[in-house]
């Protein structure tokens, strides 16, 4: 168990950042540290009233938002067990995760309560809108009404007339051992399982990125990743908070046309973000560029490049806000092509690793200090081994363990087993190799892995990741069918239109094409015998993985 307690954590840095702006919703409100402790004393009082006692869950639905983010710290430091619930589940599953996970409060927006059955969740208490902070509907069981209330009179009885101040501010000590998130997965193999994560994990988290990833107080973060995933809760938000970081919240779902404008606009002096991103930037608007005939020549000589990387890199840069010290991609594999090239410009750009299970880093390294095809080095609160006869050169599962794992899967002790050995070592499902300084190169999921002809292992990821970079291509699936590679493509059908081809049989001669280039550079056994278009994108996670398990190559 760390020393460094998480709830001491939240409460030095709005002590000590007490009149600093701590959440703004984009284009909205402002709140300050001072009103962050003032909402959570308020919310605590309200807790306290309704009978919620600790280690009750209190489930959280609606997109990010400086609501969202105060609710979650006042349940978190009551002592409840916060249940993050992703706001693009369809209805049926937000039903079964608030039973699932027995929450007896619900904070929900108003816009997602309106296509809720109050009759699929019949054991809340309350459920509290998070526009306003109203009651939307109780058990008549509880006295919650009359509490809501009263809440004025009980907090101005407590603290005055001017609310608490910084002397009276104070958060019960609650150890690192209690869970502290139920945390509902999406992954791409399955059912969603609730990950209990305690208050320790979430501690590692935020302890390692105090250390290694420098931010000062009143510097911009902006959260756009879904704060139900523990990627974009850890580091858009719970660890930014720590350090008394100004977080702006993108509240609605956000196209990358938004993003742009609020980096612009906002400047963040850290970029936390996912491959997509990145990898449409450089699909839209890099490589037309690098990849004319006249620019083509221009770049084979030394001086000239280096002046042309040097523009490229500005564009990007300022396309992020311009005053960011690095931007860090994780929850799914980068484009290798595209790492490749962003790493010749000097982008500072840096590949991390973790999962849900993990609260979730596993793996980072600064961007400058990270090596190209790696996804960092591993954390100093976790151990790993690779189960295989030669880790360094063998690729095998990727195995951890430390004060970042969870404790398991909550009422699913199969899963758990599985997934938690006797030893304590978490099997994380992916595969990989390390070298001698603990760097984690990853090569595959392990359920994704194909074996080929001959019994090698063929990752379809590193496939997919050359195939994506060719004309047309908008994203793809390599699948295996009758014992030969296939490949599902969803067509950039934007730039098709653009160009004028227009009707299916021009881009399946297009797609020929494609797979004779693709084979040229593969080795016998991982080349492709055809390509199928699909007609839509690829359903996905919220860490922007296809979910592979839905996909299969039709006749």
């Amino acid at each position: 168990m760390l020393k460094e307690n998480l709830i001491e954590y939240f409460e030095n840095s709005i002590k000590q950042n007490w009149e600093l702006p701590a959440f703004s919703d984009y284009k909205g409100s402002t709140y300050y540290y001072k009103d962050v402790a003032r909402k959570i004393t308020r919310i605590h009082i309200m807790f306290e009233q309704c009978g919620v006692k600790k280690g009750d869950k209190i489930a959280l639905l609606g997109k990010n938002s400086a609501n969202w983010a105060m609710t979650y710290l006042s349940a978190i430091t009551y002592g409840a067990v916060v249940v993050p619930i992703l706001p693009d589940f369809h209805p049926n599953d937000m039903h079964h995760i608030i039973n699932h996970s027995d929450s007896v409060i619900l904070f929900v927006e108003d816009s997602i309560w309106e296509n809720l059955d109050e009759t699929n969740i019949p054991d809340l208490r309350a459920v509290i809108s998070l526009n306003d902070f109203g009651i939307l509907s109780e058990s008549n069981k509880e006295n919650v009404r009359e509490v809501y209330n009263n809440l004025n009179q009980i907090y101005t009885e407590r603290f005055g007339n001017n609310g608490v101040d910084v002397n009276q501010f104070e958060l019960e000590t609650i150890s690192n051992k209690e869970i502290g998130a139920l945390n509902y997965t999406s992954g791409t193999t399955g059912f969603s399982k609730g990950v209990m994560l305690p208050l320790n994990s979430l501690a590692a988290n935020i302890r390692f990125a105090l250390e290694n990833m420098p931010l000062q107080p009143g510097d911009n973060m902006v959260s756009f990743l879904p704060l139900a995933h523990t990627y974009g809760c850890a580091f858009q938000f719970l660890w930014p908070f720590t350090i008394g970081c100004h977080i702006h919240f993108l509240t609605r779902t956000p196209s990358p046309k938004i993003i742009t404008t609020a980096f612009r606009e906002i400047q963040p002096t850290l970029v936390i973000a996912v491959p997509l991103i990145l990898e449409k930037i450089y699909k839209k608007q890099i490589l037309p560029t690098i990849t004319k005939t006249s620019l083509k020549a221009l770049m084979n000589l030394p001086l000239i490049n280096k002046s042309i990387y040097r523009k490229i890199n500005k564009k990007l840069t300022e396309s992020f806000g311009g005053n960011f010290h690095e931007v860090v991609i994780g929850g799914a594999p980068l484009n290798a092509d595209v790492e490749k090239f962003l790493r010749k410009i000097t982008f500072p750009l840096s590949v991390g690793y973790g999962m849900t299970e993990c609260g979730p880093l596993i793996s980072y390294a600064n961007w400058d200090k990270t090596k190209a095809g790696s996804s960092g080095k591993l954390v100093d609160t976790l151990e790993i081994k690779i189960d295989s006869n030669d880790p360094y050169n063998e690729v095998g599962e990727i195995l951890v363990r430390g004060e970042n794992l969870m404790y398991g899967y909550y009422k699913n002790e199969e899963d758990t087993k599985n997934a938690l050995d006797d030893e304590g070592w978490l099997h994380t499902g992916d595969l990989g190799i390390i070298d001698e300084e603990n760097f984690i190169f990853i090569k595959g999921r392990s359920k994704s892995v194909i074996l080929g002809p001959s019994g090698e292992n063929i990752y379809p990821e590193e496939i997919e990741s050359k195939l994506n970079n060719l004309p047309y291509v908008q994203e793809s699936l390599v699948l295996e069918k009758d014992n030969k590679l296939m490949a599902l493509v969803y067509p950039d059908y934007e730039k098709a239109d653009q160009e004028e081809i227009n009707t299916e049989g021009q881009l399946e001669e297009i797609m020929k094409q494609n797979k004779r280039a693709l084979n040229e550079n593969l080795p016998k056994f991982k080349q492709i015998s055809g390509i199928k278009l699909y007609p839509t994108e690829f359903e996905k996670t919220p860490k922007k993985s296809i979910r592979r398990f839905l996909y299969t190559i039709e006749e």
